[in-house]
């Protein structure tokens, strides 16, 4: 099993962006030298919570101060960009980066970014395919484009001057473009066939329960034979929020403490859910009463804590339940107490990851 990183970010609203923004950078940095495979940053645009509002631009300020990791954006949210402007932002990054970038996408589920795009009451997922159509064929069709959609018309047919190279676009390090992976939260999902049969992967969301991971497996499975090719457990992605303590002491003052990260967290979007999706994937069991959702319910579900040996224990159980998976992605909280979440992170690649398969 390979370990990656993957963060949303989600802050306690009214921290210092300066501060935020650093102690993410400093988190990924820490993941290279502890020898994570990969990051995946997330993005949002109306979000005080989550502070990361482009994850590409995150992501160019890391190029030349890593060197081995792959950098991924989790995702880059197509139905609030244009196509083309996403198209040369994702080839340049990818550039830089020389080819250590995975392009993760998606829709973009936040209402509040919906409204400011004005895409709240249309069919984001529909804006999606399209972008993504067109993005593709940017990357792998010569100028000038004749691109016709329902939302865009992309053309260049009116200013192409091949010996100038202007109405031509530059395309990524990597041929024909970086692997692309899509974010899985809904269970059963059709997106996660039909992206599995374009050759996309997918990553599973940390923030829903076992049973609905369990059953986007079976949703990849299906849309690869409809592709024509195998699906490779190594191709999966799961994402899990995870502490690890030196002792019992140390993972239960972080957390059992009100307020603590991983619960501010999970009630955060709990909380954006519950206006758009409801309660369900925030349940063990659907009997559970709303009621009964408190920040301790959904710690106690939704976060593997303990010391390393527990924590590998856990690890195994829920590999055990859900199925073989390739990448875990370790899950990055706020760092209220920074020398425990980096401790944390240490241990996770030191102590934890040598008693998981290989």
């Amino acid at each position: 099993m390979k370990l990656g990183y993957f963060t949303m970010p989600l802050h306690p609203v009214g921290r210092d962006w300066r501060k935020t923004l650093e102690e993410d950078r400093e988190a990924v940095l820490l993941a290279e030298r502890l020898g994570f495979e990969e990051a995946f940053i997330g993005e949002h645009i109306t979000d005080l919570a989550e502070t990361i509002t482009s994850c590409l631009i995150f992501i160019a300020t890391l190029a030349r101060d890593t060197r081995r990791i792959k950098l991924g954006s989790g995702t880059v949210n197509l139905a609030n960009r244009h196509p083309a402007a996403t198209a040369a932002e994702i080839a340049m990054v990818d550039t830089l980066l020389e080819g250590r970038f995975i392009l993760g996408v998606g829709p973009g589920g936040l209402l509040s970014d919906a409204e400011m795009m004005q895409t709240m009451d249309e069919d984001r997922n529909a804006i999606f395919v399209e972008a993504m159509d067109h993005i593709i064929a940017l990357w792998t069709q010569e100028p000038p484009y004749r691109l016709r959609g329902r939302r865009w018309n992309l053309t260049t047919e009116r200013t192409w001057t091949p010996d100038l190279g202007m109405g031509g676009m530059l395309k990524p390090f990597q041929k024909p473009h970086p692997p692309i992976v899509i974010t899985a939260i809904l269970p059963s999902s059709n997106g996660i066939a039909a992206a599995a049969e374009r050759g996309w992967t997918p990553v599973s969301a940390n923030f829903v329960h076992p049973w609905v991971i369990k059953t986007h497996w079976s949703k990849y499975a299906e849309g690869c034979a409809r592709g024509g090719r195998a699906a490779r457990p190594e191709d999966w992605r799961v994402a899990k929020s995870i502490f690890v303590g030196d002792d019992d002491a140390a993972v239960r003052r972080m957390i059992s403490a009100p307020g603590n990260p991983f619960a501010y967290y999970f009630r955060n979007l709990q909380r954006k859910a519950q206006r758009t999706r409801g309660n369900a994937f925030f349940k063990h069991d659907p009997a559970v009463p709303d009621e009964a959702i408190t920040d301790d319910y959904l710690v106690s579900q939704l976060l593997i804590a303990g010391t390393a040996n527990e924590v590998a224990d856990k690890l195994l159980a829920f590999r055990e339940h859900i199925g073989p998976f390739g990448t875990l992605l370790y899950v990055g909280h706020d760092w209220s107490d920074p020398a425990a979440m980096r401790r944390s992170m240490e241990l996770m690649a030191e102590k934890v990851l040598p008693q998981l398969p290989s």
